[in-house]
């Protein structure tokens, strides 16, 4: 188990001036001695359109890639494959196709 703070969706909702700064000084503290873990399906240059300060975006970029892993993933989306299994289910009440390695049928 990874004993950093996982943020998730970043980008999912916008970020109004009091909580971009709150954000940034969670990023700033854990900056140099401690891990984060940031999800989001924006790409950097898009951040801007989630933050009121472009100074405060740029810095905060700076600090989560400057020591990052950053690692893009590809593909088919989840969640939505799910939901169409299970709008499947319900129209034709059994189960469509077997879920993913150790999913069950909900």
């Amino acid at each position: 188990m990874c004993g950093a703070p996982h943020i998730d969706d970043l980008g999912y909702l916008s970020y109004d001036a009091r909580n971009a700064d709150l954000l940034f000084q969670v990023v700033s503290r854990r900056y140099e001695p401690r891990s984060l873990v940031l999800t989001t399906n924006l790409a950097f240059r898009d951040w801007p359109s989630i933050f009121p300060n472009s100074a405060c975006t740029t810095a905060l970029i700076d600090r989560v890639i400057h020591h990052a892993s950053v690692i893009t993933i590809k593909g088919k989306i989840y969640r939505l494959r799910e939901a169409k299994i299970d709008a499947e289910e319900q129209v034709t009440g059994k189960a469509a196709k077997p879920r993913g390695k150790g999913r069950t049928s909900r």
